[in-house]
């Protein structure tokens, strides 16, 4: 794979400078900002001594913005699920200087040299951090599982807790197959398929799809097709399950925001059994798709350009809050159809906005008390500021794999490539064909072109500055 050796300063991290620039991507913090987060300190408040519970956090490698930890044991039949989360709230003033620029950004954007944290570093990366080896205020869910894995008993409270290790999720899975791991770390994978079982009753769907990333490593960028491993999938039934009982919690209390997402309909779901008979993917008759779903791999051009279909079968993801009290109604369909439950997002507040304001809303219910109103009062507000995150995330992450695919090709103008149709979209006029090596999606003109088709591309031009790639197919 093309790589690119980067010696500072370099004109490839000019390059992704100029395009946080162009797209208004916060360069630091306003002095006011640092300086309410330099003196800013949790209250005093009473807090439930939890120190002693053996918390691991497992996350990418030389990550230092730790939201959740992660200790389990058996309890009778079942489990107990310990999961710690960030309390960051207890570090800022609501209204303050760092709500309010938090407010603003909405999320932590990430570029391939530079992370853009939704709070100061000094708080986002160190106070409010669940670093290992030292005391640090947390939100603490306690999740009862039965023996099938689904909850039983759950309790939110303010706790200080002490997190035993950061490992990455390399680490965990050795651990893990190497038969190492300690008794709670041993238990995630068992938690993990449970949870995955209990996924599949519900009809909810996780689609195995390749997607581009940037990898950086020793001075040098390259892209790549990213491999999930076994632990990432368990891992993440954690905070699903913490999202599902905090999204029923607050629908159930009728106060609260909510993670929503139309189902796929009926219309689409009639399209993509065509797509899989055109693309010679076995849909046996009777099976429906949450369960199909789940039998398809990416180890074929066929299975990958339609397992990118099915992803594109569920459309509208969005936030609504509700204060059924305050006067503002649950939504008509609460929903993530894809998850198939009412969930929240509640598990990453150093790096997203919303979840700071659903764990107090949440911190309220447990307590049997009415939320802040200060929490209430960003209801109605939090959903189009999140909208616009979700959009400058996007617009950002495209940008900079345009501008790295440019330039990763940029000396290759003349050679050819092989790749396979992943999309075709008449409406754009064009065929999307994703290369095996480097990590590349082109577009051509859809004209002849067929889903999974194999084919190979000359590379005419390329443009880093604009951030294009002009292929033509050969025959």
């Amino acid at each position: 794979m093309p790589t690119l050796t980067l010696h500072a300063p370099t004109a490839l991290e000019r390059g992704f400078a100029a395009i946080r620039n162009e797209q208004d991507v916060p360069v630091g913090f306003p002095a006011d900002v640092l300086a309410a987060a330099e003196t800013a300190r949790p209250a005093p408040i009473e807090r439930r001594d939890a120190r002693d519970l053996g918390l691991v956090a497992i996350d990418p490698p030389g990550a230092t913005d730790l939201d959740q930890a992660y200790a389990g044991e058996r309890r009778g039949d079942g489990y107990r699920v310990y999961y710690a989360i960030a309390d960051v709230g207890a570090f800022l003033e609501p209204g303050g200087p760092i709500d309010l620029e938090a407010r603003r950004r909405g999320v932590t954007l990430y570029s391939p040299d530079l992370r853009t944290p939704l709070h100061p570093p000094i708080i986002s990366e160190d106070r409010a951090s669940l670093l290992p080896n030292s005391d640090k205020p947390a939100l603490l869910w306690t999740i009862d599982l039965d023996g099938d894995g689904l909850p039983i008993g759950v309790r939110l409270e303010r706790a200080e807790v002490r997190i035993r290790e950061a490992i990455t999720y390399r680490e965990a899975q050795a651990r893990i197959d190497a038969g190492v791991a300690d008794e709670s770390l041993a238990l995630l994978p068992e938690i993990g398929r449970l949870r995955e079982a209990r996924e599949a009753d519900r009809g909810g769907i996780s689609l195995s799809l390749p997607s581009q990333e940037v990898v950086s490593h020793d001075g040098s960028y390259a892209l790549a097709y990213d491999e999930a491993r076994p632990i990432e999938g368990w891992n993440a039934q954690l905070s699903l399950l913490t999202g599902i009982v905090a999204g029923t919690t607050m629908h159930d209390a009728g106060v609260g925001i909510l993670r929503t997402l139309p189902p796929t309909s009926r219309q689409d779901l009639g399209t993509l059994r065509r797509q899989a008979d055109a693309l010679g993917v076995a849909w046996p008759e009777g099976l429906d798709y949450p369960d199909f779903i789940r039998t398809v791999e990416p180890t074929t051009p066929h299975r990958a350009a339609f397992l990118l279909k099915a992803a594109r079968a569920f459309r509208g993801a969005g936030y609504d809050g509700f204060d059924v009290e305050g006067g503002i109604e649950r939504p008509e369909q609460p929903e993530h159809g894809a998850i198939a439950s009412i969930y929240a997002h509640v598990t990453a507040p150093l790096r997203r906005l919303v979840d700071r304001f659903g764990n107090e809303v949440l911190l309220a219910l447990h307590a049997d008390t009415r939320p802040p109103s200060w929490a209430l009062e960003a209801l109605e507000e939090l959903p189009s500021l999140m909208g616009r995150a979700a959009s400058r995330t996007s617009a950002l992450e495209r940008a900079m794999v345009d501008y790295l695919e440019a330039k990763v090709l940029e000396p290759h103008v003349g050679e050819t490539f092989d790749g396979f149709v992943v999309d075709l979209d008449e409406r754009r006029g064009r065929a999307v064909v994703q290369l095996g090596e480097p990590a590349v999606v082109a577009n051509v003109a859809p004209e002849g072109r067929a889903l999974a088709e194999r084919v190979r591309l000359r590379l005419d031009a390329v443009d880093p500055t604009g951030r294009t790639v002009t292929f033509t197919p050969q025959t």
